[in-house]
This record gives C-alpha cells, sequence and structure tokens, in this order.
C-alpha cells in the first residue's frame, strides 16, 4: 500500500485567528511529482479551487507555478490575514494512489486540539469539505470525542456552523464546513437549489463564482 504523508507542517503562528483545515493533497505532493502548474504550498494543487477563490475575493494576482515566489505569495497573504493551515491528516495507506478521501485507510490524525490549546488567538476552523465520510470535518469530529469534546450546531443550513468549548477554559471555537475546494464537489454543487437558481438566473454563473460567494464572509 502506498504511504500518503503530508509533505507540509502545519502553518501556524501566534497571531493566527483562523485555520483552514483540510485532508491530504494529492499524493504527487508527497512523492515530489509536481505539474509545472502545480505550487508547492497548502492547496496548491492546479486542479484545487481554494486559492482561484481567494485570488478573486482579494484580488492577489497570484502565480500558478512551482516557484518560491508563487508559494510565497500565498504564506504572505495568510501572515497578513492572520490565517494558519493545519490539515487535520497526518497519514494515510492507499491501494490505489490517488486523491479520493474515501481511499484513505490507517488514518493518522494531527492533535489540533493540542495545536489550539497553544495557539490561543485562533477563534475559527474552516473546514473544506463537510461531515461526509474522511472529510475534515467527519475527522474533526472523531478528534474531538476522542477529547471528551463535541461540536454544538449555531446554524444547520449549508455552509454548515458549529462551535465547541475548549477545555479548562470559556474560549469558545467556531468551525464552517464549506463546500470543498475539489473538482469532485461539482457535481454536488450542480444538484443544489440555490445553484440552480442563480444559474438561471445568470446562465454565466458557474461553480467558482458559487464558492466565491459561499466563502467570502469566512474569510
Amino acid at each position: 500500500m502506498f504511504l500518503h504523508t503530508h509533505p507540509y507542517e502545519p502553518f501556524l503562528f501566534k497571531e493566527a485567528t483562523k485555520l483552514i483545515v483540510g485532508t491530504l493533497p494529492p499524493p504527487r505532493f508527497t512523492t515530489g511529482d509536481l505539474k509545472e502548474d502545480d505550487v508547492d504550498f497548502c492547496y496548491g494543487s492546479r486542479n484545487g479551487m481554494l486559492w482561484p477563490v481567494l485570488d478573486r475575493i482579494f484580488d492577489l494576482n497570484l502565480k500558478y507555478e512551482t516557484t518560491a515566489y508563487a508559494a510565497d505569495q500565498r504564506r504572505n497573504f495568510l501572515l497578513q490575514r492572520k490565517i494558519g493551515v493545519c490539515d487535520i491528516v497526518g497519514s494515510a495507506r492507499r491501494d490505489k494512489i490517488d486523491a479520493s478521501d474515501l481511499g484513505m485507510k490507517q488514518i493518522e490524525l494531527r492533535n489540533i486540539v493540542g495545536y489550539l490549546k497553544e495557539y490561543t488567538n485562533v477563534q475559527m476552523l474552516i473546514f473544506t469539505g463537510g461531515n461526509s465520510k474522511n472529510g475534515p470535518e467527519f475527522f474533526f469530529r472523531k478528534h474531538l470525542k476522542e477529547n471528551g469534546l463535541s461540536l454544538a450546531v449555531e446554524n444547520n443550513e449549508v455552509p454548515r456552523i458549529h462551535s465547541f468549548i475548549m477545555p479548562n477554559s470559556k474560549r469558545k471555537i467556531i468551525t464552517v464546513s464549506l463546500t470543498a475546494p475539489s473538482g469532485t464537489a461539482n457535481r454536488a454543487i450542480g444538484s443544489t437549489q440555490a445553484y440552480k437558481e442563480l444559474k438561471k438566473a445568470n446562465p454565466k454563473f458557474n461553480t467558482l463564482d458559487f464558492r466565491v460567494m459561499q466563502y467570502e464572509p469566512f474569510f
């Protein structure tokens, strides 16, 4: 089986007030076989839509290439906006070498609760996906349960919002489960009534536009 290890350490710093939480980047980021328009940084896959969405929201003029400059653009943006990245999966094994969350086995999770104890300014976790099996919220619920914690509903409309209280404190942390920025989520977006209505009103409206609209309030 292929050992799919996360190629990046958590991007954490004391000023961070939000954390982006996903699972694992595609296996080529572990093996180092990047494509020329991949970026060697968190969520740098050329097929991913997180950075194109943020590029649209903040007018970042990002480069999409495997250069230090492109990685630094993203790193500097996160520092300026006080946003960290701490994907919840540290490693997993796969029978098939692909990026499917469902294909992960023997999964080792990162200790996000431990990081939150250390980085005390974090107030929000932004999940790049919901509670479907092996998604970031799914794993985080499991992680919380292991720590004697659970999520409480704040808003049950998509994007769903939850909260929890850190142990031995009154610190409340909000979680937001966004539609995944992967191409595989486009079908799910297309089937929603909200998307259908927006598409009907404007035939040029697409799944990138939908994510921009959904993501913007939380970044």
